[in-house]
């Protein structure tokens, strides 16, 4: 295996705290000459990426899969903190909260229209503590507030983020639109209830980025917009639900980084938007 390409993953999953067994597990999954005959091979030699949510748990996965790989020639990963150095030069960090007007002007700023190739927004709330945001059991459990801001982080911004970025995604270069969605977001899926405010927001974060791929296909007939379920993984969002998850099916950052991808290596460019788990299976919208 190239050793820069585990010294990267190493180094960047290190600063997130993992531990040093569950790192090696990770790194062992990666296989570069697999990663560079088949990541994204939609894409140009050199691509440029841009990933929302770089500090969080899957986002920063998807900048250590896309770095361990030599295909990608630019990526951006955009965090409201500022993340630890990482040693390669092709990264770039940049601080912005992009549920924000102005976060979502810095970055723009920052990009300048300059073509982007993958854009893979992993923005998303469950819960919070600090706000006493919590999943709701039943009817009497739904407050107004909570639910406008899940829908504020979990579909608005998606959507704006996608306005700011059209300068860069217009034109004729291919383009993958990558935005996380749940599969509690399926309106026709929906077997169970409960979990009024995120299943909502997520059902009209797929509605607007179905609505939007129409429009950017007009803007730039190469470019894809798929929503994407990620399955439970071992993050902070899930953190408090993982109890009830069934053996196996509790998935590492890494795991879920190298799958979406795969995913996204597989669907073709233009059409319609599609909706797909990690497994790569259709989502119900």
């Amino acid at each position: 295996m190239n050793e820069d390409i585990i010294r990267t993953c190493r180094r960047v999953s290190s600063r997130r705290g993992e531990s040093s067994d569950r790192i090696a597990v990770n790194v062992s999954a990666f296989d570069p000459d697999n990663l560079e005959s088949t990541m994204l091979v939609q894409l140009p030699e050199g691509f440029t990426t841009l990933v929302t949510g770089a500090g969080g748990g899957i986002g920063g996965a998807i900048v250590d899969a896309l770095l361990a790989s030599l295909r990608p020639g630019r990526v951006i990963g955009v965090s409201r903190q500022p993340g630890a150095q990482v040693d390669d030069t092709r990264f770039e960090s940049l601080t912005a909260d992009l549920t924000t007007p102005e976060g979502r002007e810095r970055l723009a700023a920052h990009l300048n229209g300059t073509p982007l190739h993958l854009v893979f927004n992993t923005l998303g709330m469950l819960h919070d503590e600090a706000l006493g945001i919590h999943p709701e059991k039943k009817l009497d459990d739904l407050d107004a507030e909570a639910m406008a801001h899940l829908f504020h982080v979990n579909a608005a911004t998606p959507a704006l983020l996608l306005q700011a970025l059209q300068p860069s995604l217009k034109g004729q270069h291919p383009a993958l639109v990558a935005s996380l969605s749940a599969r509690v977001g399926s309106i026709e899926d929906n077997r169970l209830g409960g979990w009024y405010a995120y299943r909502a927001s997520k059902a009209a974060h797929n509605m607007l980025m179905r609505t939007a791929a129409v429009e950017l296909r007009r803007l730039n007939r190469s470019l894809a917009v798929v929503c994407l379920h990620p399955g439970t993984t071992d993050t902070g969002l899930s953190r408090p639900f993982q109890a009830r998850v069934p053996e196996g099916k509790l998935f590492t950052p890494a795991f879920v980084a190298e799958r979406l991808l795969a995913v996204l290596g597989e669907r073709p460019l233009g059409g319609a938007a599609s909706f797909h788990d990690w497994a790569g299976e259709t989502v119900a919208w």
